[in-house]
């Protein structure tokens, strides 16, 4: 599958689009700020979007939700069942931090573990990795692991925040990202990207786990 990626500010987010290459479907993950500023690139790639999805609801990840189902209304929106008190809390939370509020759609179906979302002639496959946030999501495909804030290069996901969990967290590492081969990509909600074998290696935080 080809992947496009997008970054937004002003909070370094990374937003990707995923497009099945046989037919031109594709699933956007995770539109965050700016978004609008995307949706003519997309809108040229002659893809069909199938599907818009959240690997978790906080609010930098989840803004753009109803600008790009507003612009692709045939468009199925994702999200995992647990995290749904938090995007529906979305205009609070952007007030908040002091952007403009805005709500989000509600979701069109759930998304489950080991269920995997069929996109085109292909499949994500959804593990769940709670920690940093409830029902967190990572997608993978191919050789490539779409993490949310789960995991970072040489860093983990926020765990001093609302609704998060540091043994949560670390637990989800161990047992659903370690276990994915070395040469795996790792592809961040922030930052650069890295792969899991780097992270074995050289992160400070899975010392304990690794």
């Amino acid at each position: 599958m080809k992947i496009v990626h997008f970054t937004s500010a002003p909070m370094d987010n990374n937003t990707f689009l995923v497009i099945d290459e046989a037919t031109q479907m594709a699933a956007l993950i995770d539109p965050s700020f700016d978004t609008e500023a995307m949706l003519p690139e997309i809108e040229k790639a002659g893809i069909t979007l199938q599907y818009l999805l959240n690997t978790h609801a906080h609010f930098d990840h989840s803004v753009g939700n109803r600008p790009v189902l507003e612009r692709f209304p045939k468009a199925l929106f994702g999200l995992h069942r647990a995290a749904l008190p938090q995007l529906q809390r979305l205009p609070d939370t952007l007030s908040h931090f002091g952007f403009d509020s805005i709500s989000s759609p509600e979701p069109h179906f759930w998304l489950e573990e080991e269920k995997p979302v069929v996109l085109g002639e292909s499949e994500l496959n959804c593990l769940l990795t709670p920690g940093h946030a409830p029902g967190h999501i990572t997608f993978t495909f191919d050789d490539v692991a779409i993490v949310g804030d789960c995991l970072f290069r040489n860093s983990i996901g926020r765990t001093d925040i609302p609704d998060s969990s540091y043994q949560e967290l670390m637990h989800s590492i161990r047992t659903r990202l370690l276990p994915l081969p070395d040469e795996t990509q790792v592809l961040p909600g922030h930052g650069g990207f890295t792969t899991i074998g780097q992270e074995r290696k050289s992160n400070p935080h899975l010392r304990e786990i690794v």
